[in-house]
């Protein structure tokens, strides 16, 4: 038989402003370098014999938590992430370079998924957590490693194994101690503007807060919490109503929630009760989280006369209210060290259940044929990474192929299923001529 070669997020978007919690990308390893195919040649050496060196390893693919980030902003701008190859075997057994890996930033509480199968492949949320998602290439060998008594001029080596390609599914679910929760035009972003240097914008209409927010609160020199301004909860919001359940997620990252209250809503009980069923029905998990709750606005006239009301009201379904103005920023300092308090008491978090997915392991050593227009297509890992790293250039590598077709019994079914001479095998990207 003989041979010729052929080579053959969504992303949430409001005005100028643009926050980014899902991303897709895809992703490669480098391709390990050719093992060099190389003999001696010194003066006064004669039959100086094999001296080609090994190629390097390729470069992995990492994601990596770089603990500054809070969105998946940067993903939106490239969607395609690819390793360095290794570089080539050289003469006088000299090795090729190994890839650097290719580190990507991820913001900490980003999910992993494979796009293709659904699986969870990590979840990363601690400060300079890593994530290898593709192998790089191993490094091909040089021919100095095919030298045997009978075979010692050989014209064989290996190109570099190819890299692993995969299409991953980022989901961020942001990590903060506190979550600010409550009904449109609350108060939620006041507050978080009032207790740290966040800068969110704010209006006297609904949904003023488009995104998520980050602040950190100093408490004094040795303490300090970060809180997050979840908007758009509103009736129906686990359904999709108002901003839907796009931001709902990110309260599940937190240790405690802050349910901040409208002193001046008609009904703030309703409106305490809506909002506590909407996070239930999205995920029943956090009606267990500790609640907080504040009622805001006391500046005005109307919330302090029923003040004593909402507070016996919420005393009666097991909850210790506290009230604040966030305008003119009384009572804050309380709020925040019962908050710390309370976050010192929280359960840690716990990251995302992997729940076990059971497959057949395919044998990489199986293959099938299938009958195709132009001849005969060879799928199978193992025969078709081998194909990818013989040189085809050169007859002892085309030999040693041969030698692995009739080992893994490629030949014989071939010819069971009624190949002829003269006709096309394909495989992957090589296109082989069958001759008896």
């Amino acid at each position: 038989m003989t041979f010729r070669d052929r080579e053959t997020s969504r992303s949430l978007i409001f005005g100028k402003n643009m926050f980014i919690d899902e991303a897709k990308i895809s992703v490669k390893s480098g391709k390990g370098g050719d093992g060099a195919v190389h003999f001696r040649r010194e003066k006064y050496v004669p039959r100086g014999g094999p001296d080609g060196g090994d190629g390097g390893r390729g470069g992995d693919v990492i994601l990596k938590v770089l603990h500054t980030l809070n969105t998946l902003n940067a993903f939106r701008y490239k969607e395609k992430y690819v390793a360095d190859d290794g570089k080539n075997g050289a003469k006088q057994k000299m090795t090729g370079r190994s890839a650097k890996d290719l580190v990507i930033p991820v913001p900490p509480g980003t999910i992993i998924y494979d796009a293709e199968t659904g699986d969870i492949l990590g979840d990363l949320i601690a400060r300079d957590q890593e994530l290898r998602v593709c192998k790089g290439g191993r490094g091909g060998r040089g021919n100095v490693h095919f030298v045997s008594a009978r075979h010692q001029v050989p014209r064989v080596g290996e190109k570099g194994e190819p890299g692993e390609e995969k299409d991953l599914r980022l989901v961020l679910k942001l990590i903060a101690d506190v979550g600010i929760v409550g009904v449109p035009n609350a108060g939620k972003s006041s507050f978080l503007t009032a207790v740290t240097n966040a800068t969110p914008k704010i209006a006297d209409y609904p949904f003023t807060t488009l995104e998520p927010n980050l602040g950190v609160s100093e408490l004094d020199s040795d303490n300090s919490l970060v809180f997050a301004d979840i908007p758009g909860i509103i009736e129906g919001a686990h359904q999709g109503a108002g901003l839907g359940d796009s931001f709902l997620r990110h309260i599940q990252r937190t240790k405690v929630i802050i349910h901040l209250l409208d002193g001046a809503s008609e009904d703030p009980l309703a409106d305490f009760t809506q909002i506590n069923s909407e996070m239930a029905l999205f995920d029943p998990q956090l009606a267990e989280k500790q609640q907080l709750v504040v009622v805001n606005k006391m500046d005005l006239e109307v919330v302090k006369a029923q003040w004593p009301n909402i507070k016996k009201a919420l005393k009666k379904r097991g909850y210790e209210a506290m009230a604040i103005s966030a305008l003119t920023r009384q009572d804050l300092k309380p709020v925040l060290w019962k908050s710390l308090e309370m976050v010192r008491n929280a359960p840690e978090i716990v990251t995302e259940e992997k729940i076990p997915v059971y497959r057949p392991e395919a044998d990489p050593m199986d293959y099938t044929i299938e009958r195709i227009e132009e001849g005969y297509r060879v799928h199978g890992k193992a025969i078709e990474r081998a194909a990818q790293m013989t040189y085809w250039e050169h007859d002892d590598s085309i030999r040693r192929f041969q030698k692995l077709m009739t080992t893994l019994g490629v030949d014989e079914a071939l010819r069971a299923v009624g190949i002829e001479e003269g006709e096309s095998v394909f495989i992957g990207d090589f296109e082989l001529e069958w001759q008896d």
